[in-house]
């Protein structure tokens, strides 16, 4: 959603990065290790019933642990459950967010 990649930006300061990862997240400017666990995040948000052990040893191969591998999962589980609450109930934007909006 929209105000995910506001505070993104208003964390980073990139309006690059935010936009490839709202666009083409595979296509940003990360680190191995972020592609890899941004990667996770795409097929878990799109794909969840895709995830396989060989998604676990990827993140594994860029040195997260069985526990940060378990919060990649949950936060990206929290916001997907957080964003459908939000657009089946039609929630709008508040507008402080608007500013950090292109």
């Amino acid at each position: 959603m929209r105000h995910h990649g506001a505070g993104l930006l208003r964390l980073t300061r990139n309006q690059g990065l935010v936009d490839a990862l709202i666009t083409e997240p595979t296509s940003a400017d990360l680190s191995p290790a972020d592609m890899a666990m941004v990667k996770y995040a795409v097929k878990l948000t799109i794909r969840p019933q895709s995830i396989r052990e060989e998604d676990i040893r990827e993140l594994h191969k860029h040195n997260f642990s069985d526990r940060a591998i378990l919060e990649i999962n949950l936060i990206v589980s929290y916001m997907n459950f957080v964003n459908r609450i939000a657009q089946g109930l039609g929630v709008e934007l508040e507008s402080a967010i608007y500013a950090f909006r292109r």
